[in-house]
């Protein structure tokens, strides 16, 4: 297509060229002649006039010379057309001599109109040539002595033109070329990423979520392409190792249980656990069934606001201060129990938020649960809401163990418990702070975590109601 394009513009651009070329060549042959022509008038005039002390010899040396340089017919004619002298060039010896007829067309026309210019053969040649003829006067009067007559052959000015066309075209192909070299060139350097792109897409179709493309420093289109793919396939490898991840996690967390069941049913069938230990096997069954029920349920409490929350969850006004105040009391008998104190920082009246209030009581509740599992005894839980522009800040901090700065990248994802939580909270499953993060997410509001000298703090905003 490129090629094609190119062609055709180098065609259109070289008969533009060519007929532009040809006419300017015949303007500048014409006016030469006319300047050559009216020098022959006014020096066969002063000739005439015996104004110029010139004998017949020295006169038609002269014509020999302008012949010569102008590489033309010099022609001087009486008015009735008779040829009075000729100087013909040394390729064009046959021609006009002395006593030849000129045709009578030219000389009227030259004689009414003051100049003839075109093609014709005057009558004395065998082929058309190039012809400017200007009247001959006196240059004490105005009295008419004749007609000088320059012709040129038409071979001439083709082959003058031929020459400046060969130019051209010599270096439009010479360009022409050199453009092809560098599409090709270029066709080739941008042609060969794409194909490595394309061989990488397919090996990443089939699992190897390890390839990346080189940009070899490449700043154009080709390197945002692919610094845009090693984005995707980030993103698309991040994935499939949650993905692995989850799986992992939850076939861990259902085979603890599912083995102690097992194991203890089993025991009981084949006599193992003696009969004054059964009560206490089928204690330990029943306390398995148990977390196994709540870690279903709970799994498929995260399916359930991972479905809700991927539209937009309902919007309404409500007290932050009021929901965080009974979600604490809700709690109350889980911190008195753990022996711990609430500092509670509230504003004295209403703070009135954008949110849904179900959704956000969740994640109070979720992120104050955690509080309470990971604080130290005897510590105190500290709740607060702030208000910034048109964002109100709800922090919830505890005093603990620190949280290492690797773990807090991945706090919230889902089934993620470090090795100290599975050691602090042994029913939970990691699903709390996912749920949180999720939550926020669909009312497109931020959460933050610190974790610095054992101290760390949960932060999350929602928008005020104006």
């Amino acid at each position: 297509m490129t090629a094609g394009m190119i062609l055709l513009a180098f065609a259109l651009l070289s008969t533009g060229f060519m007929y532009l070329s040809y006419r300017y060549t015949l303007q500048e042959k014409k006016n030469a002649l006319e300047e050559e022509a009216g020098y022959i008038a006014r020096l066969t005039a002063q000739v005439l006039d015996q104004e110029a002390q010139l004998t017949d010899s020295d006169y038609l040396a002269c014509l020999s010379v302008i012949s010569g340089i102008a590489g033309s017919d010099l022609l001087v004619c009486s008015p009735d057309g008779a040829v009075l002298y000729s100087y013909l060039t040394s390729e064009e010896r046959e021609g006009p001599t002395a006593g030849s007829q000129i045709s009578g067309k030219v000389m009227r026309e030259v004689l009414n109109v003051e100049q003839f210019e075109g093609t014709s053969d005057l009558g004395v040649y065998d082929s058309d040539r190039f012809v400017v003829g200007v009247p001959l006067r006196l240059t004490r009067g105005e009295d008419l002595m004749g007609v000088v007559l320059i012709t040129s052959s038409m071979s001439n000015l083709t082959a003058l033109w031929r020459d400046q066309a060969t130019i051209f075209v010599f270096t439009a192909l010479v360009v022409l070329c050199a453009a092809f070299v560098s599409c090709t060139l270029a066709g080739i350097q941008q042609v060969k990423p794409l194909k490595e792109m394309a061989e990488m897409v397919r090996r990443f179709g089939m699992g190897e979520y390890d390839l990346r493309v080189t940009d070899h420093g490449r700043r154009d289109e080709l390197g945002e392409l692919a610094n845009a793919f090693n984005s995707m396939a980030d993103s698309i490898a991040e994935t499939e190792n949650q993905r692995r991840e989850f799986v992992a996690n939850v076939s861990h967390e259902l085979k603890t249980p599912m083995t102690t069941i097992s194991g203890f049913a089993d025991g009981i069938l084949d006599g193992t656990v003696p009969p004054e230990k059964e009560k206490d096997a089928l204690r330990v069954i029943s306390n398995e069934t148990r977390r196994l029920s709540r870690l279903v349920r709970r799994m498929l409490d995260a399916s359930r606001t991972e479905v809700r929350y991927q539209t937009d969850s309902c919007q309404l006004r409500f007290d932050i201060v009021e929901t965080m105040a009974r979600v604490m009391i809700s709690l109350e008998g889980r911190i008195t129990s753990r022996g711990l104190d609430i500092d509670v920082q509230f504003p004295d009246g209403p703070t009135i938020v954008w949110g849904d209030p179900d959704s956000v009581t969740q994640v109070c509740y979720n992120l104050l649960d955690n509080a309470i599992k990971f604080s130290t005894p005897g510590t105190a839980i500290r709740l607060s809401i702030q208000t910034k522009g048109r964002k109100a800040y709800i922090g919830v901090r505890n005093i603990g163990e620190t949280i290492q700065p690797e773990e807090l990248d991945k706090i919230f994802d889902r089934f993620h418990k470090s090795d100290r939580s599975r050691s602090l909270d042994k029913e939970g499953v990691g699903l709390g702070l996912y749920i949180v993060k999720t939550i926020l997410n669909s009312l497109k509001e931020t959460i933050t975590v610190t974790s610095e000298d054992g101290v760390t703090e949960f932060v999350f905003t929602l928008t005020l109601a104006e």
